[in-house]
């Protein structure tokens, strides 16, 4: 069973995929002004040259006891990303953007719905009180299209399903394998998993704001085969 491993601490951890995050240390500083019950910060890299794992080293948390530097095996912020989930030793895993410095204010809400027994928490940017701004217009089509054809002919209710940033119980990640090799469609791949299981699903307000000084790393041909996949499976199940 992926991800079978007995849970060791109660709170929730938060798994980071990085590419040359110029801001990584500020987003630590920033996060932990905000989070209360986070038990680790666990950074997925891909290469030992990635400028966020040599700005980790060279700041004050380089030997801190929450911060955890995990090398993905394999390659892409897919793999990265399942990689940190099966190393997730808590109740909860959230899955964090590296240049997120909007939401760190909802993390521990997100972890309490957890605790009141839902097992995937969707922070989503297209319901009331939530917003996108400066993503750019190809993008910003793709997922608003996917949303509302998801949300109209399947049965997900989910209005911002493709989100990345997303938080799972480790029922979820015990439970099932992620099959998503591709971008970040293991976000829609569990969400649809859990939902055609019944499982506790809710939405939150959240923000996400393009930065305008880094370019996106959306991969929107090369990534589509997965998201298609798992689309399709909601539609037509």
């Amino acid at each position: 069973v992926y991800g079978l491993y007995k849970i060791m601490n109660k709170g929730y951890d938060i798994i980071i995929p990085v590419f040359n995050e110029k801001k990584i240390i500020e987003l630590f500083d920033y996060l932990f002004e905000n989070i209360k019950y986070c038990n680790n910060i666990l950074v997925c890299y891909d290469l030992d040259e990635d400028l966020s794992i040599k700005l980790i080293n060279k700041s004050k948390y380089k030997n801190a006891k929450k911060i955890k530097l995990l090398k993905n095996p394999l390659d892409g912020p897919c793999e990265a990303i399942k990689y940190g989930l099966n190393e997730s030793k808590s109740e909860a895993a959230i899955v964090y953007p590296a240049d997120d410095f909007f939401n760190g204010n909802i993390l521990d809400t997100m972890y309490d719905l957890s605790k009141k027994g839902y097992d995937i928490v969707c922070p989503s940017r297209f319901i009331k009180g939530g917003l996108i701004k400066n993503c750019p217009l190809i993008k910003f089509l793709i997922v608003k299209c996917v949303s509302i054809s998801l949300y109209y002919f399947s049965t997900l209710k989910i209005k911002d399903p493709t989100n990345g940033f997303r938080l799972f119980s480790h029922k979820v990640l015990k439970n099932y394998k992620i099959e998503s090799t591709l971008g970040f469609s293991y976000s829609l791949e569990l969400l649809i998993k859990s939902h055609l299981d019944k499982k506790k699903i809710i939405e939150i307000p959240s923000i996400w704001i393009e930065r305008l000084d880094k370019k996106s790393n959306f991969k929107i041909l090369k990534w589509s085969k997965d998201y298609l996949k798992w689309f399709f499976k909601a539609i037509f199940s």
